[in-house]
């Protein structure tokens, strides 16, 4: 049953969409065509991630209104939990889209280490191609120079370390962190090293397919950024409630 879902279901029409890609877009690039399907599923998961970001900015004005919250009625623990969980009722983020958004790039990522894994020569392409997908022939691997099914890779997992490193580091200069404590130190580094070691082990298409969606993630938080910008200022019913724990 499981197996069929997954073939049937899953593999067989994102592989043939792949192909597609591969035979009417790409010149026979099998890179475009990886970097194509990653952008087509990732405009067709818009709404989803722009439903991510702004659950994103509505957890980050959670914190600092709790942060708010807790200095300000620091003398009085049941009129602060009162506040607390009256905000928390009030903002309440449901995390769906981002699962699901993660879900299918995790789903794509199994996807093509199967297509590796399985093979991509003729025989095998045939059998799982549907009749209105013309059969590529030889599938062009090469990508400006490299072999998208090398693995041991550095340069691509290297990227994608690099720039995990980066957001990390500025997403803690936007927190404006004045230190860091040792489980920030350990996630700022082993976590981009984990990564790097695990792309550096798989073929190098998985490295092109991550980057790509960092890039469109990248574009979105900025479009994001306009959308929806966070209004830090209290509003006046937060300045009511605090004139009022003060009489």
């Amino acid at each position: 049953m499981l197996s069929t879902l997954w073939n049937v279901y899953l593999y067989q029409p994102l592989f043939n969409f792949l192909i597609w890609i591969y035979n009417n877009w790409t010149n026979m690039n099998f890179g475009w065509a990886v970097i194509y399907l990653t952008i087509v599923l990732r405009v067709l998961l818009l709404p989803l991630s722009l439903v991510s970001e702004r659950n994103r900015v509505r957890n980050a004005e959670l914190s600092a209104e709790i942060q708010r919250i807790t200095k300000e009625y620091h003398g009085d623990a049941v009129l602060r939990k009162e506040e607390i969980r009256r905000v928390l009722k009030k903002r309440h983020v449901q995390p769906w889209a981002k699962i699901i958004v993660l879900g299918i790039q995790v789903l794509v990522l199994v996807l093509l280490y199967q297509v590796f894994l399985r093979g991509i020569t003729g025989e095998k392409i045939l059998k799982i191609l549907y009749p209105s997908v013309e059969f590529p022939g030889v599938i062009n691997l090469n990508f400006y120079g490299f072999n998208l099914a090398q693995r041991y890779d550095v340069i691509w997992p290297g990227a994608v370390g690099l720039w995990l490193f980066l957001e990390i580091y500025f997403e803690f200069r936007h927190n404006k962190r004045t230190g860091l404590k040792k489980g920030d130190l350990l996630f700022f580094f082993l976590f981009p090293a984990a990564v790097f070691l695990l792309l550096w082990y798989l073929p190098m298409v998985k490295s092109l397919f991550i980057l790509t969606s960092m890039l469109f993630s990248l574009i979105i938080a900025q479009i994001s950024k306009v959308l929806f910008r966070s209004n830090k200022k209290p509003n006046l019913e937060h300045k009511v409630a605090h004139g009022a724990a003060h009489h």
